[in-house]
């Protein structure tokens, strides 16, 4: 599902060049369950945006379900965001104003369905992580934990690909921090290709495979059991 070769993200400041990620290569699977960890500054998100086509590197390559991003356009690397791939993040990122419901619809709605359908397959999501009866809630009538769960039946309501999530239970109690996991393993238990970034040892476990970075480096790639 994901083929990285040879790539790189160099930030430069003033006359440093500062390698974020430095010339990894690895393959990740159809269906598997993909962690990421390393220290603070080991690179782990650099990486993430770079996969989730957020960010562009500065060489190498990354093929997504056999598609060259590399050979991409701006216009075609947009679609392929909203259209194939789904994104969490640990600060959420709804929008305030408005509902469960309302939130999980706007990519439906960028992607260009109609009003009914994008309800429909929203509410479908909402109600696969359980919050069916939260739907017309604003977030902040939501706990932590729940709006988190918007944020993943957002990220799922179009079917993407790959869902990439950023350090999606850093802002979470333990007991949330593993219902939130377990809404993952649940997904990916169906067939999900799933690459999340974690700096928790302990939830890192959960995947099928653990890749630690360390100054953008990989130290170590881990099978803990197949997918």
């Amino acid at each position: 599902m994901i083929k990285v070769e040879n790539l790189s993200k160099i930030f430069r400041t003033g006359e440093l060049d500062i390698k974020a990620v430095n010339n990894v290569s690895f393959e990740v699977p159809e269906g598997q369950f993909l962690m990421v960890t390393g220290k603070s500054g080991s690179g782990k998100s650099t990486l993430l945006y770079q996969l989730g086509l957020l960010d562009t590197p500065t060489s190498g390559h990354i093929h997504i379900d056999g598609v060259d991003t590399d050979e991409l356009t701006e216009i075609e690397r947009t679609r392929m965001r909203l259209s194939a791939l789904g994104y969490i993040f640990q600060d959420y990122a709804i929008l305030p104003t408005l509902t469960a419901l309302e939130n999980v619809m706007v990519p439906l709605l960028m992607l260009g369905e109609h009003k009914e359908e994008a309800e429909r397959k929203a509410l479908r999501a909402l109600k696969r992580l359980d919050m069916g009866d939260r739907m017309h809630n604003l977030p902040a009538q939501l706990s932590g934990g729940q709006q988190q769960r918007v944020s993943i039946a957002r990220a799922i309501a179009h079917g993407p690909k790959i869902l990439f999530a950023d350090e999606p239970t850093a802002n979470l109690d333990t007991e949330t921090s593993m219902n939130v996991l377990q809404a993952f393993l649940d997904l990916n238990n169906e067939g999900q290709t799933i690459v999340m970034v974690t700096h928790e040892v302990d939830y890192s476990r959960m995947g099928h495979r653990i890749i630690t970075l360390a100054d953008g480096k990989i130290v170590s790639d881990k099978i803990q059991h197949p997918n």
